[in-house]
């Protein structure tokens, strides 16, 4: 069952999709914590997204750009703004599609189902999905998400590409150097200040997972990943 999750801030139109989709045998979510959309999103985990324009606090514009650093899900805008530029802003944003209100809840069963079959189902891509193991600690590269026992733990684009670069050199010592360059942005340099702010996040997340002083500061040097958890 598809998970869909709902961002509307029409509590009217939020239920009659999530009415429709449910008749169709999906799961829909409905938000109302307009000013947390990324905390929900984590806790959902939905499969795909149907994101209003207008929305209290900050647009769909810009929770669209901040969904996308941590999933690459469907995301379909919804929204009374037909004009060509903001269609244009919602793809340039990170959306895949644009639905216009007022909408017909059968075509919007269809940019669903046609959306998922793209991402998921007979449309995907066949392409093996980049996965690291180490000593029972997975990352799943693609999905940002970071695994041990039953354990799972949701990244951010750059907390997965250092955890990618520390395990595989594991248990060698990596240079801040190195590790600056594979965070290197289109638009921007991640300093070394912002190196060490995704490290301890790093941390963090491995602490989630009950994965203690693994990752060793080298003074002058860099970062290590030390396996030091037990295997189950």
């Amino acid at each position: 069952m598809a998970k869909i999750l709902i961002i509307e801030d029409d509590p009217k139109i939020a239920l009659l999709l999530q009415n429709h989709l449910e008749k169709y045998g999906y799961k829909a979510v409905i938000t109302e914590q307009f000013d947390a959309v990324t905390e929900v999103f984590k806790l959902v985990l939905p499969d795909l997204v149907l994101l209003d324009i207008n929305l209290p606090s900050f647009d769909g514009f810009y929770w669209c750009r901040q969904i996308r650093q941590i999933s690459t899900c469907p995301i379909l805008f919804i929204s009374a703004r037909s004009g060509e530029m903001d269609q244009v802003m919602a793809l340039e944003n990170g959306g895949d599609d644009f639905i216009t209100k007022p909408f017909a809840y059968e075509v919007v069963t269809a940019k669903i189902r046609s959306s998922l079959r793209r991402a998921y189902g007979a449309y995907a891509p066949k392409v093996k999905e980049r996965v690291v193991e180490l000593n029972g600690l997975t990352l799943y590269v693609e999905r940002m998400e970071l695994g041990k026992d039953k354990g799972l733990v949701s990244l951010t684009k750059k907390e997965a590409v250092l955890l990618e670069v520390l395990m595989k050199r594991s248990p060698r010592v990596v240079a801040r150097e190195v590790l600056l360059e594979k965070l290197w942005d289109d638009q921007s340099f991640i300093d070394e200040n912002t190196l060490n702010v995704n490290v301890t996040r790093v941390r963090k997340k491995l602490q989630d997972l009950s994965i203690e002083d693994a990752i060793e500061t080298i003074r002058g040097a860099g970062y290590r990943l030390v396996p030091n958890w037990e295997t189950s």
